[in-house]
């Protein structure tokens, strides 16, 4: 069996340019997440095995299409166990992000892997999307929480306008599969990059990032 250091070079196949500290964040998620996943269900059995490339090289396709610059701040909305958010984190040690979910209990794994793994650019918070006032951010992420109408009426409320960056102010989410009567209902026109043209691994067939401007 592959060691987590020989399992995130697949990670670096693609990205080549980590600090000795994000290799050792990136190297630590396998062993905090199956302590955790074993107490805390949030990934399920057969996905830990293949953590790196189901849950962080995934996440992580974000980040191909999004340079977020230093002070940009985040919200993954419905974060679950903490993807894509934590291996965003860990990619964008200068960026904010803002993990949400109204489930306590992976917030618990959450908090736990972020200081396991020396995560200092992530906040928490048990809530439901639709229900955090008062606060905007320049981007919310999701991956595959709920429809793409549902993601954008709980998102918009929540994004500042700005169409001044290479990708403007918006929706970033995950998603699989047919998408076409999704995007019609949800009334969006938004940006889709298939997933398996930034990463060819079969994994990422019929995978894609899907990008809504604000």
């Amino acid at each position: 069996m592959e060691s987590a250091p020989q399992k995130l070079g697949l990670i670096q196949k693609y990205f080549d340019d980590f600090s000795e500290e994000q290799v050792a964040q990136f190297t630590a998620l396998e062993a905090l997440y199956t302590e955790w996943n074993a107490k805390i269900n949030v990934i399920s059995r057969k996905d830990i095995d293949s953590i790196y490339l189901h849950h962080v090289l995934h996440s992580l396709s974000i980040a191909a299409i999004a340079n977020f610059e230093p002070g940009t701040q985040v919200i993954d909305i419905g974060c679950g166990g903490g993807f894509p958010g934590i291996p965003l984190a860990i990619f964008f040690p200068k960026v904010k992000f803002h993990l949400a979910d109204s489930i306590a209990k992976k917030l618990k794994v959450v908090e736990a892997v972020c200081e396991g793994a020396n995560i200092k650019n992530i906040t928490i918070q048990h809530t439901r999307a639709e229900e955090i006032k008062n606060r905007k951010f320049d981007y919310a992420i999701s991956r595959a929480v709920a429809p793409l109408k549902d993601l954008w009426k709980w998102s918009a409320p929540l994004l500042r306008k700005d169409h001044s960056k290479a990708l403007p102010n918006g929706l970033i989410c995950l998603k699989g599969g047919d998408l076409a009567q999704e995007i019609f209902e949800s009334g969006l026109r938004p940006r889709m990059m298939p997933i398996f043209k930034i990463f060819p691994e079969e994994y990422f067939a019929e995978k894609y990032v899907i990008h809504a401007a604000k």
